[in-house]
């Protein structure tokens, strides 16, 4: 080995296992978690951001708003100097058509036939058949609404506190929209609450 690739060796080898291009432990993984989630608790007035995606992202902007209000956790503001965090990404609810086609059916055919002939003489010619069919073909459309977004709460200090993907077809009383501003608060909550267990000592 050259004096040159056992410095690069050495080198390599004093870079710590929870840096930047070391070998990064689940440990220092979990502690980076750790320490973005609980960093959750100093925040208290939230701005929803504009969403990027086609017209419906400004509606689903609305029901997060709504819906982050309802919880009771969070201040929310139209004032982002205002705010602890920033509430950014994209949504979109997308509408299309689902085709349901089905068919069921039952044939059956069945033919005979017996005969002879010559130039000179002709005998009687027997034939038959008999056919059965049952067809029942059924094709439906029904015109669907699928939303989807991905959203991510943002310190004043750029740092990425909390994210989220989430998307729906709907529910029996909730539209697509709702349901994923919903689900996206939920998460949040859900969130929030583990980083309160996490701060709190151990008894």
């Amino acid at each position: 080995m050259t004096r040159r690739e056992w410095l690069c060796f050495g080198a390599a080898t004093m870079l710590p296992q929870d840096q930047p291009g070391g070998f990064q432990t689940e440990e220092h993984r979990r502690r980076i978690d750790l320490e973005m989630l609980v960093r959750l608790l100093d925040v208290r007035r939230i701005f929803v951001e504009r969403l990027n995606g086609g017209e419906t992202a400004q509606q689903i902007r609305d029901m997060i708003i709504a819906s982050l209000q309802a919880t009771r956790l969070f201040l929310l503001t139209e004032n982002p100097d205002r705010a602890d965090a920033i509430l950014k990404g994209s949504a979109e609810d997308l509408v299309f058509t689902d085709t349901f086609q089905s068919s069921d059916g039952i044939s059956a055919r069945a033919s005979a036939g017996v005969g002879s002939s010559s130039s000179r003489t002709s005998s009687g010619r027997l034939s038959g058949s008999v056919g059965l069919g049952d067809h029942d073909s059924v094709r439906r459309s029904e015109r669907r609404h699928e939303a989807v977004a991905a959203v991510r709460l943002v310190a004043k200090d750029g740092d990425v506190l909390w994210s989220t993907t989430q998307e729906s077809l709907g529910g029996k009383f909730r539209g697509a929209s709702a349901d994923v501003a919903d689900k996206i608060t939920r998460q949040l909550v859900a969130d929030y609450q583990r980083a309160r267990g996490a701060r709190s000592p151990a008894p």
